[in-house]
Parts: C-alpha cells; sequence; structure tokens
C-alpha cells in the first residue's frame, strides 16, 4: 500500500481513494494535473505546496474534507477567492478546503437581500444583483471573493453610506471543526454570528452568506489627478474636505502612477500623482453639488468625476504581482501625519506600488465598537500600503520599503490595523485588530474551535487545547 509522508502524518493512498469516493467535487493532489493552477493565489510572493487541495461542489464535500482532515490529522487552510494578500488560502503540507466552485447565488429583489455562497467573487456577485438595481458593500477588486472580505469586515465604497459588508450580513451556514453545518444569525447561534461580523475565519467554514441589499445603480465617481509635487496641499485640502462631507460621499487620497488614460497628456505617463478618487451615493444633482470643491482645488491635471454604473468602480488587479502591505488606522491627518507620508511616498519601489488613505466613519462609526466582532470604528482614516512589483528580485527592498513607512505611521495610529489589509504581521497585530473585543473573540475560539483547527488566518488563538 502507497504512502504518503506529510507534515507527521501518514496519509495513504487508499485513504484518499476512499475520499474521493464520498467526494462530488475534486481532490487534487502533486502528481496531478492542475494542482499548480489550483494551489496559485493572487498574490505572486506566495507559493506553497499543500498535500491535498479538494474543491468542493457543496455543503456536503465541505463537510467531508473537515472530517477527512481531523481523521488524518491534516492542518487545514481554506480557499474562497484565494485573495487574501497574506495567501492564508494555501499552506505547505496542508489540505485545502477550496470552495471557489461553489457558486449558487439568489436574488430576492422583493426584500432586497440576497444568498450566496462563498465562491463567489464581488465581480460575480455584482453580476447578479446589477439588474434589479442593487448593491452590497462589495470589494474594491473584483476577483477578491465575498468570503474572506465580509469575515473580515469588508470596508469599500458604500462603507459611508451603508456600513461595512459584515453590518449587512443577515446569517451565515457554518461548518465547524467537528464537522457540524449551523446557521448563525441574530436569532439562532447569535454569539458565532457576532464573531462572524469581522472575526475572520477562525471559527469555522461558511459556505453561504445571506447579505441586506441596497438600491445602488448609478453612483458619482471618478478621480482628480494632481502631480506629485502638490501632495502637501491635496491632503491638506482632502483632510479638509472630509471633515464636513456627507455620508453618501466616500474618498480616498491615492498616490500612484498615472495611468494610460488619454485626459492625461502622454508624457505623464507612469509619473507619480495623487488622486482623490470618490465615490457619490443618492441625487446626482446633490452629488455635484458636493464634489465642486474637489473639482474646483487646485487647476487639477484630469477630472474623470463621471455619473458611472457602481460596477465601474471595481477595479481588476492582475494577479501574480509580487504583494506586501501595510496597515494602520489614523486618529487624523495632521501636518506632522501628512509629512511622514510625503517623505517615504518618495521612495516607492515600483510604478505599481501604492498609497492609500480612506476616508472613514459615516454609518461604519455608527454601529456600536463591540455590536459585531469588527471594532475601531471610530478610526477617521486608514491607511493602506500597497508594496506591490513584478520581479521577486525587488522582494527585500519592496518589504523594506512598506515597513519602514509603516514604521514612520505608527505615531499617528488609533493603534489599530484591518484584517484584510494586514499580510504576516504576527500574534501582537491581530490582538491590535480586534483591540478591546479580542478577549471575547477567544471565549468564541474556545467554544467553536477550541484546537485551533482553522489557524491559517489572522489567527485568534484559543486559550485551552
Amino acid at each position: 500500500m502507497a504512502e504518503r509522508q506529510i507534515t507527521g502524518t501518514i496519509l495513504t493512498d487508499s485513504a484518499i481513494h476512499e475520499l474521493q469516493t464520498i467526494f462530488r467535487g475534486e481532490v487534487v493532489g502533486p502528481n496531478d494535473a492542475g494542482y499548480d493552477a489550483a494551489r496559485r493565489v493572487w498574490n505572486g510572493m506566495i507559493d506553497r505546496r499543500p498535500a491535498l487541495i479538494v474543491r468542493c461542489a457543496g455543503v456536503a464535500d465541505v463537510v467531508n474534507g473537515v472530517d477527512f482532515a481531523r481523521a488524518n490529522k491534516l492542518q487545514v487552510a481554506v480557499r474562497g477567492g484565494g485573495h487574501n494578500v497574506a495567501g492564508n488560502a494555501v499552506a505547505d503540507g496542508s489540505i485545502v478546503i477550496d470552495l471557489s466552485r461553489m457558486k449558487g447565488m439568489r436574488v430576492d429583489p422583493a426584500t432586497q437581500t440576497a444568498r450566496a455562497e462563498a465562491g463567489l467573487t464581488w465581480g460575480e456577485f455584482g453580476h447578479e444583483t446589477r439588474v434589479f438595481g442593487l448593491a452590497a458593500n462589495e470589494g474594491l477588486v473584483d476577483t477578491t471573493g465575498i468570503a474572506g472580505y465580509t469575515l473580515g469586515g469588508g470596508i469599500g465604497w458604500l462603507t459611508r453610506k451603508y456600513g461595512l459588508a459584515c453590518d449587512d450580513l443577515l446569517s451565515a451556514d457554518v461548518v465547524t471543526a467537528d464537522g457540524r453545518f449551523l446557521t448563525a444569525s441574530a436569532a439562532e447561534n447569535a454569539d458565532l454570528f457576532w464573531g462572524l461580523q469581522g472575526g475572520g475565519g477562525n471559527f469555522g467554514i461558511v459556505t453561504s452568506f445571506e447579505y441586506r441589499l441596497h438600491p445602488v445603480s448609478q453612483v458619482l465617481a471618478g478621480n482628480v489627478l494632481h502631480q506629485a509635487p502638490r501632495a502637501k496641499e491635496v491632503l491638506r485640502f482632502f483632510r479638509d474636505y472630509t471633515a464636513t462631507a456627507p455620508d453618501e460621499l466616500t474618498s480616498t487620497a491615492v498616490f500612484l502612477s498615472a495611468p494610460s488614460d488619454p485626459s492625461i497628456p502622454m508624457h505623464l505617463h507612469g509619473t507619480p500623482m495623487i488622486c482623490i478618487s470618490v465615490c457619490y451615493v443618492g441625487d446626482m444633482e446633490k452629488g455635484q453639488q458636493v464634489v465642486q470643491p474637489l473639482r474646483r482645488f487646485g487647476s487639477p491635471l484630469a477630472d474623470l468625476i463621471a455619473p458611472v454604473p457602481y460596477s465601474a468602480l471595481q477595479n481588476r488587479v492582475d494577479a501574480g504581482l509580487q504583494n506586501y502591505w501595510k496597515a494602520e488606522y489614523l486618529g487624523g491627518l495632521s501636518d506632522d501625519a501628512i509629512d511622514a507620508v510625503i517623505a517615504h511616498v518618495e521612495g516607492m519601489p515600483s510604478p505599481l506600488s501604492q498609497v492609500e488613505i480612506r476616508h472613514l466613519q459615516g454609518a461604519m462609526g455608527r454601529v456600536g465598537a463591540d455590536e459585531t466582532a469588527f471594532g475601531h470604528r471610530d478610526a477617521p482614516y486608514i491607511i493602506n500600503i500597497i508594496g506591490m512589483w513584478a520581479n521577486p528580485h525587488m522582494n527585500e527592498a519592496g518589504i523594506r520599503w512598506a515597513s519602514d513607512m509603516w514604521d514612520a505611521m505608527r505615531p499617528f495610529s488609533t493603534g489599530g490595523t484591518y484584517v484584510n489589509f494586514m499580510s504576516e504581521d504576527g500574534p501582537d497585530r491581530v490582538r491590535a485588530a480586534y483591540g478591546a473585543n479580542y478577549a471575547r473573540l477567544v471565549t468564541l475560539k474556545n467554544k467553536y474551535d477550541p484546537t485551533n483547527f482553522f489557524h491559517f488566518n489572522q489567527n485568534i488563538k484559543p486559550s485551552v487545547k
């Protein structure tokens, strides 16, 4: 009988064959065609070799995958969209429970709700809701999976108007570490439901989500671009502009290289820029008034704000690039904080890299800090330092740049960070991400996953094992 040595566990071919006989999806091993494609995730910096990848066709496959892993003492990674920068969807020597083929969805336009399986991306989700003139608080990139994004909180273009993605979560179906199938909602397994609203994948595998939707079809959105030497005055304007912004307006200041857009002179393509990106949700005439100060300020190089379909806001970022991110909630944008940003932006390692300062609060901030696992709702801004480049030989320099800039921004932090923007930052940063809610999350982990069966995530360690 053939045997395979996997992270200290003997896994026989007969055991794998037994799994295949009860599995409706696909079981992929290192010697199978498609293995390399199946283990690949969005962040090109992640190159891991799981022992098995089980591509689930439904909930029964998820339960069987969990039971198989537990019986064979295998470590488990869970893949939804595979878009998370930390690469937790795959792990060396593990079994990957891959949900990416589970894409069932039903929209109920009468109740303005949707039930969606965990393998959907936000681009796929939006394709179903747009026909009804409805939307969720979706991810900023269309290939982002709905599962990890929602479980981590979900900051998007509708956050100031409607809150976080996890605030619109009505219920979730979950497979726990002991193979049970539970439904979590405000009325059923309410403690688990609280933990799923921002607590990540620590408590089980969510197989489907029920969302509240919002009537959104057209928005007023786009960018106003300025050349980088004007960054200090642009950020000061952004600080003052956001101080009085209505909830309908979400905005972000972004340092980037100028895109190849016909509205920008060709000789400036690829040069450093600072832009303010906006999305106004509501009456278009009122929105035009709200964005007028932005359009008038400083004779921008390009004004690309226009009424567009909500779907136009989702970007596509190429998979396979090297990514290393650092993020921090900011207590404000003082002149010193602005100076620190500008000083480090100049060292960006690649024209693909960006630094985003996103304005928060609004509806997000009106939910109590302990009403969901997602805390830090009073932070006015979050900075995301996006190290991105194509050549792996740049990894050391790129990581150093992002880390140095993060260190420089720490004095202006609220002390917290956002799990969906975290690379592999360690347990102290996980604690910082949850703040005062961390102890309650540990209690929840003790109840639903006391052995830390689900630990390839921004991990909340149980206190009993």
